[in-house]
């Protein structure tokens, strides 16, 4: 894949309902020059896509597995699927989200379930129901320490990706500390359809309340998504308190040792299933 092909692949998107914009493709093939793929037509039409990412040594992820509507059930999406493994045929361990129906694909291809997420949907903020926050805006300062502190709960170390983060959308960008310590942080970014918030990282759920109560101010009349694990009940609760309602499952997967699975417990949103 090559700028390009960028038009091509958001009239993917476009047609598959996803949210994805050019500045997202574009920081895919900033991490990946060469690892991203297009499948094409005799005539040179994009007719499916699928990026990778490598988080250090630790893992790599695949994402963007995209076919034309026109073009499905040919093969199209396992041999894209097929190219993204070779490309990271010397990585240890390999992981997406998937959807239970790609589930089924995955499992082919000697993927293993790691835990479910979800994916919630808000249509619009209802200002009363979000409930004062200590977070305060995360700066360009504070990246070091929360790269770091990123790092032991995500599994691996993905500065590019966070500081992109950041400069696209420092309106959803948020921290808690206590006692100088940071106990949380949480980014987001415009989508085509939706504001989308996450990674949501803290130490405990009233931390994650807090974390995302602030985006959700500045997300003015858009809808928002948030992809969400589902070991706190008490998290999830307070979601549905302030009108999120469960939008689909995904399902985190991983092939190979899976060495540096991180902290589930203290992820309560991923950043998006294109990433992870």
């Amino acid at each position: 894949m090559t700028e390009g092909d960028i038009p091509e692949g958001l009239a993917l998107c476009r047609s598959a309902g996803w949210n994805q914009t050019a500045a997202d493709w574009d920081l895919f093939l900033q991490l990946s020059p060469s690892g991203c793929r297009v499948a094409v037509d005799d005539d040179g039409k994009v007719r499916g896509t699928v990026t990778t990412v490598r988080y250090g040594d630790h893992f790599s992820w695949v994402g963007m597995v995209l076919v034309d509507p026109a073009s499905r059930r040919q093969g199209i999406g396992i041999q894209l699927l097929r190219e993204a493994l070779h490309v990271l045929s010397a990585e240890q361990t390999v992981k997406l989200d998937a959807t239970p129906a790609g589930r089924e694909v995955y499992l082919q291809l000697d993927f293993a379930d790691e835990y479910p997420i979800g994916r919630m949907q808000l249509k619009k903020v209802v200002r009363d129901r979000v409930p004062d926050t200590h977070a305060r805006p995360v700066t360009h300062a504070d990246l070091r320490s929360i790269v770091e502190f990123d790092a032991t709960v995500f599994g691996a170390d993905r500065r590019p990706v966070l500081n992109a983060m950041l400069k696209r959308a420092p309106q959803y960008a948020f921290l808690c500390e206590e006692d100088g310590e940071i106990t949380g942080y949480c980014f987001g970014r415009m989508g085509h359809e939706y504001a989308h918030i996450g990674p949501v990282i803290a130490t405990d759920p009233q931390t994650a309340t807090a974390l995302v109560s602030a985006p959700l101010l500045n997300c003015g009349d858009w809808p928002v998504i948030i992809d969400v694990l589902h070991h706190t009940p008490e998290w999830l609760q307070w979601l549905a308190s302030v009108g999120f309602a469960e939008q689909r499952p995904l399902i985190r997967m991983y092939r190979g040792s899976n060495a540096h699975p991180g902290i589930p417990d203290k992820q309560f949103a991923i950043l998006g299933p294109e990433f992870g």
